[in-house]
């Protein structure tokens, strides 16, 4: 999801749809600023400043990761006392005034920022607390378009590059989340029968807000070179296919940045949901 924030209504439906990041933590604060070179002076001058918070949260049963891109920057300060951990959040505070935009992630101010313009990414999946008590790697796409990935496209596709996949099904516990499609294992077929085999553990869902769907892919136990290899097959097929973002660990990148991103290696371990 993209949302650019002008309006105090953009505003209204910011904190409307995120809860005001309730209970949520900053896992990043990145600040950069612009200069550009004035010719008749031979100097460089300021030509702008972003702060990009990247905020962990949940609401309604999904867990959200949401990153805010702050540009026009005009005030800005972070503060913390040494062995206080002020991440996490309550419940941010926000307004627009003087078409500025002021927002206070904690009731202190250690992290506050004004500025002119607001865009909102975020990735969102059901909350997979079973999962998370392990540190595994994991991948999540999510996409605005109308169709979506099928078990039968996923194994057809998958046998066609070479690597053929078993699919095992999971079957709807009653407290499955509204929004999962389906969920299951897939598990390489040169290992299948064989004793602890290691799958990947897949689950298509449709949004908690708008159209289109996302798709969770995760290890499930320790990663070895085959469940390695199929997640990150499945992956590139993925956004091959599919328009939309993908999230590893905290970071958000577009799809069609993905190839480049995994290139530089980072695809290396997970992150909890």
């Amino acid at each position: 999801m993209k949302q650019l924030i002008k309006t105090i209504e953009d505003l209204r439906w910011l904190m409307g749809h995120t809860g005001g990041f309730r209970g949520g933590y900053v896992t990043d604060v990145q600040v950069s600023k612009r200069r550009l070179l004035d010719e008749a002076s031979g100097r460089e001058v300021p030509a702008g400043t972003t702060v990009t918070v990247v905020i962990r949260y949940r609401i309604r049963e999904m867990a959200c990761v949401a990153k805010l891109t702050m540009t026009s920057v005009t005030d800005f300060s972070m503060f913390e006392q040494e062995g206080a951990d002020c991440s996490t959040l309550g419940v941010i505070q926000a307004e627009l005034t003087d078409g500025k935009f002021r927002f206070w992630f904690d009731p202190q101010g250690e992290l506050y920022v004004v500025c002119e313009e607001v865009q909102l990414e975020e990735v969102a999946a059901p909350s997979l607390e079973i999962l998370s008590l392990e540190q595994v790697p994991q991948w999540i796409f999510q996409s605005t378009m109308s169709d979506w990935p099928t078990v039968t496209w996923i194994l057809a596709e998958l046998d066609l590059a070479g690597v053929p996949c078993v699919w095992r099904t999971i079957v709807s516990s009653p407290g499955q989340h509204s929004t999962i499609q389906w969920e299951g294992e897939l598990i390489p077929a040169s290992v299948q029968g064989a004793t602890d085999v290691r799958g990947i553990h897949c689950m298509l869902y449709g949004p908690h807000e708008g159209s289109g769907f996302g798709m969770v892919l995760r290890v499930r136990g320790m990663q070895d070179r085959r469940t390695g290899q199929v997640l990150s097959l499945l992956a590139d097929l993925i956004v091959q296919r599919f328009s939309g973002q993908c999230l590893v660990g905290n970071t958000i990148i577009p799809g069609e940045e993905w190839q480049h991103w995994k290139s530089m290696g980072r695809l290396r371990g997970g992150d909890e949901s």
